[in-house]
């Protein structure tokens, strides 16, 4: 892989997908500063991820950025898909997954997401399983994360996190969190209030293992849903585009859930993914000091 890097152990990843396809254009640019900056308060550089003609990178410039913002069709790239982007020359927007994979070829340990994907509901009729939870089990990157995202099976994703030996482990709560909903029924490997703590345990961890593992921090209370709200939200969106499948699914619910939400939601998204890059980058520079 010809991959173009930037970045290295001192750098934060950030998808490209949450600002290409997870909110409106007119949010995408103004967030990708907000989340730079809130890596950059922790003493560390935000390395963006995308693939730009054909050719990944870890550390996209702003020009670079802004061909992807403004090109009329991005793919969603996965670790599935991101041979056949490169192979045809496209534009593509990095899942969790990719990011996470080109990111650990980059010598970059710490990865900020909103949600990460997961096991999709009804799994039993149709086994839909995100690749982000497989490219956790082979790439030690932390990844830091409001959980799962809530359209998702929450509890079976815990359950596969687990069987793949990836630990899940809680910044300053007891319970894994899903997306706009910050407290659920479901325990957590273990849980750290220390950030220091949390570094030297993340630390040893990756070189242990070798693969990933998950940094669970609730949404901002003041942006958070409670679960019945959400999931009458999530009700009238799925009514509302019962066409959406594969990887349109989650864009086209979450178009829906900002409208019907009258931008609550997308308020709620953009506060967690900011926090979670904040997180993400105290996190990296306490791997960098022993």
């Amino acid at each position: 892989m010809k991959l173009l890097n930037r970045a290295g152990a001192g750098f934060v990843a950030l998808e490209t997908t949450l600002l290409v396809h997870g909110v409106p254009r007119a949010e995408a640019a103004p967030l990708a500063y907000q989340l730079a900056d809130a890596v950059r308060e922790g003493g560390v550089q935000p390395a963006v991820v995308g693939v730009v003609d054909g050719r990944p990178i870890v550390g996209l410039t702003d020009d670079e950025l802004a061909t992807l913002l403004a090109a009329e069709h991005v793919e969603k790239v996965n670790t599935a898909n991101l041979g056949i982007i490169m192979h045809r020359g496209q534009h593509g927007a990095t899942t969790v997954s990719t990011t996470v994979e080109l990111a650990a070829r980059g010598g970059i340990r710490v990865m900020a997401t909103g949600g990460i994907g997961g096991v999709h509901r009804d799994f039993g009729s149709s086994l839909d399983i995100s690749g982000d939870l497989a490219t956790l089990a082979r790439c030690p990157v932390a990844v830091v994360t409001s959980g799962v995202k809530s359209l998702l099976d929450v509890r079976a994703t815990r359950e596969v996190l687990e069987t793949l030996g990836i630990p899940v482990v809680g910044y300053r709560t007891d319970s894994f969190p899903a997306f706009y909903v910050r407290e659920t029924d479901i325990p957590l490997d273990a849980r750290f209030d220390d950030p220091a703590e949390l570094a030297a345990f993340v630390r040893a961890e990756l070189a242990r293992t070798g693969r990933g593992l998950i940094v669970a921090n609730p949404c901002p209370l003041v942006e958070a849903m409670s679960a019945a709200v959400w999931e009458e939200l999530l009700s009238r969106a799925q009514k509302a585009v019962p066409e959406a499948h594969g990887r349109d699914v989650t864009p086209a619910l979450l178009a829906q859930i900002h409208a019907l939400s009258g931008g609550s939601s997308l308020s709620a998204n953009i506060a967690l993914a900011v926090a979670n890059a904040r997180l993400a980058g105290e996190l990296c520079h306490g791997l960098l000091v022993r």
